[in-house]
């Protein structure tokens, strides 16, 4: 619902300006708006601004045509401003005709203020500071989200505006010359060229995401055995030794690339991939946008709203009533019992599902 502005906008737009700067996976979810957006403004050049985190995913987005990585750096209200001051003098000119900010924090708001576009769209926000929502010449208040696949969440905001497209799942493309990168970097790895593997990525940036450990691991062993398939882990820099602890606790044919890959690589990995498992995480998404079939292990997170969509998706979860929760853990504790006791047969049998599913191979 639009509750400030008019939905017409100014004719002429040539420059545009989406922000977003949410975690990883909510990039790749913006990808139907952007997609919306070339659609709108065919001829307009269209720069996204995106967490330092989110670097290189853009890059298998073809509608966009620059990206700017934005660091994450003081947290005052002038420390704010004066980051967004210096990241605006780096932007390329032409001036903006229009920013568009997906979401209703305040460092979105003052880069929307301090693009210069003299068309600001915003999310309304009713919990943040008082000035935030003055910043925007639009504001859109859209409703009944919570029901809504988080993909829809960025279209929302545009619909308005008669933005709109049939493109409604995220996608990202894979060039050639990136999934030949891929390739090398997971025969480097050890896995022979063309040889089929299951990706696997048993990390979140939150832990009470996570399936335990030793769960996986066990999983894992049964996978190899039973489809000898080989396996290949996946994550960041920083789970990479956790990997490495995880590897030494399963059998088989175990590849890990935890941290020996960019966000682009990993995209282009994951395009190579016949299926991928993996908790609510950034994994999912860029492996659904990539076109290849999930696996997705949820808990206190509602999959409705995060889980990938389609024939080829499945999601594995316990069938309780208080789940999802959307909590932190059971009652903020961080951890989640629905998570704990998910028995690794429920998952199994769901890897059975998908790699007989003709669809899926």
């Amino acid at each position: 619902m639009l509750i400030k502005g008019k939905p017409s906008l100014p004719a002429g737009i040539r420059n545009l300006l989406l922000i977003q700067l949410g975690d990883i996976g909510d990039v790749v979810l913006a990808t139907p708006a952007i997609q919306a957006l070339r659609e709108a403004f065919p001829s307009a050049r269209i720069h996204a601004a995106v967490r330092e985190k989110a670097r290189g995913i853009l890059e298998c987005c073809p509608p966009v045509d620059d990206v700017s990585y934005v660091k994450k750096e003081g947290h005052s209200l002038f420390e704010a401003i004066r980051a967004q001051w210096r990241f605006f003098r780096r932007l390329r000119r032409p001036p903006l005709d229009l920013s568009i900010d997906l979401r209703t924090g305040t460092r979105g708001a003052i880069m929307a203020l301090l693009s210069g576009a003299p068309t600001r769209i915003g999310r309304y926000s009713e919990t943040d500071t008082f000035w935030r929502n003055q910043v925007f010449t639009h504001l859109v208040a859209p409703r009944e989200e919570a029901t809504q696949y988080c993909a829809e969440h960025g279209l929302n905001i545009l619909l308005p505006f008669g933005i709109a497209t049939q493109e409604r799942r995220p996608k990202l493309v894979v060039p050639p010359a990136l999934r030949d990168r891929a390739a090398s970097i997971l025969s480097s790895a050890g896995l022979p060229r063309g040889r089929p593997f299951i990706a696997v990525q048993p990390f979140s940036l939150w832990g009470y995401k996570e399936w335990p450990t030793e769960r996986f691991a066990k999983l894992i062993s049964l996978m190899t055995t039973e489809f000898e398939r080989a396996v290949v882990l996946v994550g960041t820099q920083s789970e990479r030794e956790r990997a490495v602890g995880l590897a030494a606790k399963a059998r088989g044919d175990i590849f890990h690339l935890a941290g020996m890959t960019t966000l682009d690589e990993l995209a282009g990995v994951l395009s190579l991939a016949k299926l991928l498992i993996g908790c609510d995480s950034a994994g999912i998404h860029i492996s659904a946008a990539v076109g290849t079939p999930t696996i997705s292990i949820f808990g206190p997170s509602s999959p409705v709203s995060w889980a990938p969509r389609g024939p080829r998706h499945h999601v594995v979860c316990q069938h309780w009533d208080c789940v999802p929760c959307r909590q932190k853990g059971c009652q903020g504790s961080e951890v989640s019992r629905c998570l704990q006791t998910l028995p690794v047969e429920a998952v199994l049998e769901t890897v059975r599902l998908a790699l007989t599913d003709r669809s899926g191979q």
